[in-house]
């Protein structure tokens, strides 16, 4: 318990203690304490203080005597081993890519507060050694290349500790870094948004730990970047272009005649690429004539084997802001049916019913599917639109597909059912891709104004 009625005397001398002396007498809520001290110096700092926290109307504990604050000093940790309690507090519950998105933000705060010293390791083994080892807890047990394993020891012995975070200057270092790259260039405002939302969190899970008071970051004046929430309209493709580029993914080898009907599945279907990935025969009704649909049950998002539980790198999951084990229907014209029922003919499905594989049997490829797009770019269009951000991601086909079917009159509670959206994100997020709506839109305006 706490309290703040403090009493404070004046320190005085013992003569039956030569070796301590000086001492210092208070009281919280009644209960005497004293302290005794082998200088008068060092009895006036330690009175000094106690005074300083009475007057900053700060509580002291009763069963210890001290001012909250000498409390959370006493049993401050460093920054890194707090950054491994958050992360081992965070990592059951948490997604494979947000575990990494949480490890990535770590390490650009926890490099960043640190002691400064004549010699220390290199920035990018220090980095290593975090991001594999130091704050994954699947590595905590394994044997660490010694250069890593030098790194994080200098790490143990040279972070900040969680209580210096009170200071303005250490948490602004801290935020500068979130906002900055490695090559010292700004970094995106995504990113940034993103790694101050993970430091901000850590540090409110200090406060939770009763290691800082409130949340320092609150008290810094510092802005992040807007992020942009609308699609840029240049990189939408129009129909005729995404069939040549489709017809130049079937061109580049195998490897792209195996993702013709993967990437048909984001522009004919508006489907994330994590959907298509997770795509199963049974899931699919493929007519021979006219439109078929494909039940969405599950999403396989890529975050990486150093943050899946199984080792695998993809996860298996259900659908973005849908709950456990809720489907999503989606409608999809005749030429993807034929494109489907083509794949499922010439190249099978998985043991479990996939339909898009590697050409061994294995997990999606995604280093393939990303290389094939750029290769299929530069065949399709122009040196100017190569070099210009159209439809310059695969999932900038999805993009591409909302707009076609809000310009094509689709209701918008219809489009966002089909992507898997709610009606306001929809519209906040494809506002500047509807088009051919102006010259009406300007006659009506003539007509108000009487011209």
């Amino acid at each position: 318990m706490n309290s703040y009625e403090v009493q404070i005397w004046e320190i005085t001398k013992r003569t039956d203690r030569k070796g301590r002396p000086w001492r210092v007498r208070w009281a919280v809520a009644g209960q005497r304490r004293e302290e005794l001290y082998r200088t008068k110096a060092l009895a006036n700092s330690f009175r000094s203080d106690l005074v300083k926290a009475t007057n900053a109307g700060e509580p002291f504990d009763i069963a210890s005597g001290r001012p909250l604050s000498a409390l959370r000093a006493a049993k401050s940790i460093t920054w890194y081993a707090h950054a491994r309690k958050y992360v081992a507090v965070k990592w059951p519950h948490a997604a494979p890519k947000y575990r990494k998105s949480i490890v990535e933000a770590l390490v650009t705060v926890t490099v960043a507060l640190v002691r400064p010293t004549q010699r220390g390791p290199e920035a990018d083994v220090l980095r290593r050694g975090l991001y594999l080892y130091g704050l994954n807890p699947r590595r905590w047990e394994d044997d660490l290349p010694t250069p890593e394993a030098e790194a994080l020891k200098w790490l143990e012995r040279s972070s900040l500790l969680v209580s210096e975070l009170n200071q303005a200057t250490t948490v602004r270092k801290a935020l500068d870094a979130c906002a900055t790259r490695l090559d010292k260039r700004p970094s995106s405002a995504t990113v940034v948004r993103r790694k101050r939302a993970v430091f901000y969190n850590a540090v409110s899970y200090a406060v939770e730990c009763e290691l800082l008071d409130s949340n320092p970051i609150d008290r810094v004046r510092w802005k992040a970047p807007e992020v942009a929430e609308t699609v840029d309209r240049r990189v939408v493709a129009n129909p005729q272009q995404v069939g040549a580029l489709l017809q130049a993914v079937g061109g580049v080898g195998v490897r792209g005649e195996r993702l013709v009907a993967f990437f048909g599945c984001l522009y004919y279907a508006g489907m994330r690429p994590s959907e298509a990935a997770g795509i199963r025969a049974a899931d699919c009704h493929l007519p021979q004539l006219g439109w078929g649909h494909v039940t969405l049950v599950e999403s396989s998002p890529r975050s990486g084997a150093h943050w899946t539980d199984d080792g695998r790198p993809r996860e298996r999951r259900g659908l973005k802001h849908r709950g456990q084990g809720e489907t999503r229907t989606v409608p999809i014209p005749a030429r993807l049916v034929r494109s489907l029922r083509d794949h499922i003919s010439r190249y099978g499905v998985g043991v479990d019913g996939r339909l898009f594989r590697g050409a061994r049997g294995g997990d999606f490829p995604d280093t393939e599917y990303a290389k094939v797009w750029r290769m299929a770019r530069r065949t399709a269009l122009t040196s100017e639109q190569v070099a210009s951000p159209l439809a310059r991601r695969p999932y900038d086909l999805r993009h591409a597909a909302a707009s076609l079917w809000l310009n094509s009159g689709v209701p918008a509670t219809e489009v966002a059912r089909r992507l898997g959206h709610g009606v306001a994100v929809l519209l906040r997020v494809y506002a500047n891709c509807i088009s051919g709506q102006q010259d009406s839109m300007n006659d009506r305006i003539d007509g108000a104004l009487g011209d």
